[in-house]
């Protein structure tokens, strides 16, 4: 597919004029964001320094598209460092690990290169401050999630996981006045803040983080669906199916009655979805590579969407440090090849 040029227009709704060509809005902020970017330059870096094959716990993000491309440079991906050769390098992924992971790999000795989200991590450490200092917590999430089970991994005897109102009825917790609660970082904003009040509700001396949890990323994307979910009649978002923060931007949009589907490509882009359709909406969430988004957007304008918009609803240039490992590795790399 070849690449569209989009026509930059800033958030004001003055500046969408009718017109009779069908219209396609390209929200920005949209697909990586600083933590994902980071998890992949890490395991480039370690290719292009340490030479193939570098391990990867899990998928280093949740989208099929980025591991494959990392595979075909020599990423070898696996679901636990049991599977690493002993003494290898292995990488964690952006969803972080348990504490018993590290330990394993420790066993192995295993050379680790964490790319585990800052933010991610700033959940872990929240977790462990809290089990310390005696409380139980909550942790509200997806219980399946790489990200969940690496925080609960932290204190386990201490956590339960919810992820509705309703799981709150079934909690056991052994003093109800000494309770704190942590979140995932890519849930939906809304569904989290109904949690959240429920959880006030039943215990009202209730902790929580001293900032929230999800992550700037993941409230950005969703603040933009939000923005024209009621001027679209279909919102597309790019990205994979175990993608967490991609599913809530679909959620968001359909909780404001406006149709809206997960594409992994432009492929999966059902015709019977554009029917009657004079706008959509096109985002990605924040895994998911710009060249699909370039990709949906020309397969769009080739359906007729030709009026063609992109709205930045804000600015997003947050970054974030590489690890030390990577950063010493890069150091050291002119010296090697002496």
């Amino acid at each position: 597919m070849g690449k569209c040029e989009f026509s930059r227009v800033s958030n004001n709704r003055d500046s969408m004029t009718q017109s009779d060509a069908k219209t396609l809005l390209l929200l920005k902020p949209r697909g990586f964001c600083a933590g994902v970017v980071r998890a992949i330059d890490i395991v480039r870096i370690a290719l292009e320094t340490f030479g193939a094959p570098i391990y990867v716990r899990k998928e280093i993000v949740h989208n099929r598209y980025v591991v494959d491309e990392l595979t075909a440079k020599g990423a070898i991906f696996v679901d636990s460092v049991e599977e690493v050769p002993e003494g290898e390098r292995v990488i964690y992924s952006a969803h972080g690990v348990a504490p018993e992971v590290r330990e394993a790999s420790k066993a192995r000795n295993l050379r680790v290169i964490d790319a585990t989200c800052p933010l991610v991590t700033k959940v872990h450490v929240e977790a462990v401050k809290f089990a310390r200092e005696g409380y139980s917590l909550i942790l509200i999430g997806h219980h399946d999630h790489d990200e969940v089970i690496g925080t609960l991994g932290e204190a386990p005897l201490v956590t339960q996981v919810v992820d509705s109102p309703e799981d709150i009825e079934n909690l056991n917790l052994p003093d109800p006045n000494r309770v704190a609660y942590l979140t995932q970082t890519t849930l939906s904003l809304d569904e989290t803040t109904h949690v959240i009040a429920a959880l006030r509700k039943t215990f009202p001396n209730i902790k929580g983080p001293h900032a929230q949890d999800i992550c700037y990323a993941t409230e950005n994307r969703q603040t933009a669906v939000k923005e024209v979910a009621d001027e679209c009649d279909l919102l597309l978002v790019v990205g994979s199916d175990n993608s967490s923060n991609s599913n809530r931007l679909v959620e968001v949009a359909r909780n404001m009655a406006t149709n809206s589907y997960l594409i992994e490509n432009y492929r999966s882009i059902k015709p019977e979805w554009l029917e009657g359709v004079k706008t959509v909406a096109l985002t990605a969430g924040a895994s998911a590579p710009e060249i699909l988004v370039q990709e949906a957007a020309t397969y769009l304008e080739a359906q007729g969407f030709t009026h063609l918009q992109e709205i930045e609803v804000m600015p997003e240039n947050v970054r974030f440090g590489l690890p030390p490992e990577i950063v010493e590795a890069i150091g050291a790399a002119p010296a090697l090849a002496e």
